[in-house]
């Protein structure tokens, strides 16, 4: 029991020292951290309902997705059946219903087009079942239907997707730690605490940012395209600005997957544009397109809008241009962040939006200080009045224990939330079991007519292995919190597991070096406790 080494005591109160000095940051408001040296410290971030901020939970618009699958599938069937020896001769292609439906003009080919077909489709899951449904129908007619499973597959990916490419533009603002997490098959939920202005979030992640180059269809019918028509292989888009419908070729130039860089910038009357730069092999398809069309116009379409349709000069080399259409800074700002994050892979839109004041959590965090002072008062007083001098060492180690849990939070970057206050108070009232069940045991020792030094001995050493096991199950319940739990849940499983690892140490360890420390000085032939 007197066996504890000089470099272990050494050791435990430099570490508790380091824990005490990481947590006065987090305890230290920010406006005066600068003026104290330590600006830079880590420190803990407050959670939208402590510091407010802006709540949006986005929704994928899985029809859209579902569309652009059969969109996509059937340029690629276009390009196998042309690709081909020799080409194959098929029909339009259909995508009524979310399927693909075309005809193949010559019989003896149907067998060698359901095989390429099949070779586009791929396995999904672990039951290895196709993305894609293939049939022949009527003998010449061949339809591809998108199964359930690979649709489900689909979602899954583009969601994945899409909640990484929020988390790169709300990142580009500046903000301090973002909650951006996926809530169920197809929502979004994002925090940002200290922003007050959800508007701008909203117009920022509600862009998909998909980018495209196209020529202008200079064949179109102007009737035809006023009304929305448009000839095969071309489309009817609108200005974002309004005006007349423009018909653009259906075969993109060049699109955004090919940006390497966005960035606001100013052309030669100072108005705000958007400079964008290209990839080697988009910039040298971009050159040779402008080189073979000079003279016509082409259009930057931005999520099926055009936004302006100038005429090429001259060729565009160097792998670079500007986008420009009446922006504002702020919009043009957006849109190159929109463009530098990446394209949504699927549209998103607001179902709920939720703004949370810096008075409602400044309150919040008024009354959880309030109840975290009572409940260590509470424990200080009972532990004082029922062990003495080992209820004086059990506070230590709770006061102590409130600066490590602060300091390992603020090394973690975590966040405080409300839940996270209460998980902390909880922590504090549970965090004197330890010493109870150590102290009771010694008093059983004691009453059993063993000696001082035996009886702290077996105290700490029969307690110990019954702290240990009641907070292995403890942490467990807090650890499958943390899986499985989103936003509050979360906030106060993370606050648990630190408190439950930080107070067992404290407990357990840093008391009984204050024991045994008592008791070389000491030498008492009687405990008071």
């Amino acid at each position: 029991m007197l066996d504890f080494p000089r470099w272990k005591i050494v050791s435990i109160l430099l570490l508790l020292l380091a824990g005490i000095l990481l947590a006065v940051p987090s305890l230290t408001p920010e406006r005066y951290a600068d003026q104290l040296g330590f600006g830079g410290a880590p420190r803990i971030n407050l959670g939208l309902d402590l510091s407010g901020g802006s709540y949006l939970l986005l929704e994928a618009d899985t029809d859209d997705l579902v569309k652009q699958r059969v969109a996509k599938m059937a340029d690629n069937v276009r390009a196998e059946m042309r690709r081909a020896t020799p080409p194959i001769d098929v029909g339009d292609i259909s995508t009524d219903n979310g399927q693909l439906s075309f005809l193949v003009r010559d019989v003896s080919k149907v067998d060698a087009v359901v095989e390429k077909l099949r070779g586009l489709t791929q396995g999904v899951g672990v039951t290895g079942q196709r993305d894609w449904d293939v049939k022949v129908v009527d003998s010449t007619r061949i339809t591809m239907t998108p199964t359930k499973s690979g649709i489900a597959d689909a979602i899954s990916k583009a969601m994945e997707q899409a909640t990484e490419v929020v988390r790169r533009r709300i990142d580009a603002l500046g903000t301090k730690e973002p909650t951006i997490i996926r809530e169920g098959d197809d929502r979004i939920v994002v925090q940002v605490p200290g922003l007050q202005d959800p508007e701008a979030l909203k117009q920022l992640l509600g862009k998909t940012a998909k980018l495209e180059f196209k020529l202008v269809d200079q064949t179109a019918d102007p009737q035809a395209t006023a009304q929305g028509h448009a000839a095969i292989g071309s489309q009817v888009l609108h200005f974002a600005t309004g005006g007349a419908p423009l018909a653009v070729k259906r075969q993109a130039i060049i699109t955004g997957e090919q940006l390497t860089d966005a960035e606001l910038s100013y052309d030669q009357n100072n108005s705000p544009v958007v400079a964008i730069k290209f990839d080697s092999e988009g910039g040298k398809a971009f050159a040779e397109v402008t080189k073979e069309n000079v003279g016509k116009p082409f259009a930057i379409i931005l999520d099926n809008q055009v936004i302006s349709a100038p005429n090429i000069n001259e060729p565009i080399l160097g792998g670079s241009a500007q986008i420009s259409g009446g922006f504002t800074v702020q919009s043009a700002n957006q849109l190159a962040i929109a463009l530098r994050s990446g394209a949504l892979p699927v549209a998103l839109k607001v179902v709920e939006e939720r703004t949370v004041g810096p008075q409602l959590g400044a309150d919040s965090i008024h009354a959880g200080v309030i109840a975290s002072a009572v409940a260590v008062a509470a424990v200080v007083i009972f532990m004082l009045a029922t062990y003495g001098r080992f209820g004086v060492y059990a506070n230590l180690a709770v006061i102590i224990n409130v600066f490590v849990i602060l300091a390992v939070m603020a090394l973690l970057n975590a966040t405080l939330t409300l839940p996270g206050i209460a998980g902390f108070v909880l922590t504090i009232g549970t965090a004197v079991d330890a010493n109870v069940l150590i102290n009771e045991r010694i008093r059983e020792e004691r009453r059993r007519g063993r000696g001082v030094i035996q009886s702290v001995e077996l105290g700490y050493k029969e307690a110990s292995r019954t702290i240990y096991e009641a907070n292995v199950t403890h942490a467990i319940a807090a650890f499958i919190m943390l899986l499985l739990g989103s936003g509050p849940v979360k906030g106060f499983a993370v606050v648990l597991l630190i408190g439950i690892a930080t107070s067992v140490f404290t407990a357990v360890t840093f008391t009984r070096m204050m024991v045994v420390m008592y008791l070389r000085r000491r030498r008492p032939v009687e405990l008071v406790i």
